[in-house]
């Protein structure tokens, strides 16, 4: 692990507490590893359709990405929990998190 990069673990949690504190609900579907698993994030609009996105590591600046799991941004829910279940399945180490907000913002990269 990068020694300016904090724990995952720590990092999830403190953006839980800003989710908390502006009352939007969030459910953690898999802790992954505590220092340094990445994070998946299903961003529920209550309406049947999901946007699914993923931490990547940017291979030339080693920054931390959000990119969406699917070619559309959308995707049914159905797709996106299977999807989610083989990458839990391939990657104990990955972290779920889905949120619940009508406009599907990404509250990780604001």
């Amino acid at each position: 692990m990068d020694e300016d990069r904090l724990p995952t673990a720590l990092w999830v949690e403190a953006h839980m507490r800003n989710l908390a504190a502006a009352a939007i609900f969030y459910t953690v579907v898999q802790k992954g590893n505590h220092a340094s698993g990445l994070v998946m994030l299903k961003l529920n609009g209550m309406r049947g359709q999901v946007k699914l996105l993923m931490q990547e590591r940017n291979f030339e600046s080693g920054a931390l990405e959000w990119v969406f799991v699917f070619k559309e941004e959308l995707a049914e829910e159905s797709k996106a929990d299977e999807y989610i279940h083989r990458a839990r399945d391939r990657d104990p180490d990955l972290w779920v998190i889905e949120i619940e907000d009508p406009l599907m913002v990404n509250p990780f990269s604001l």
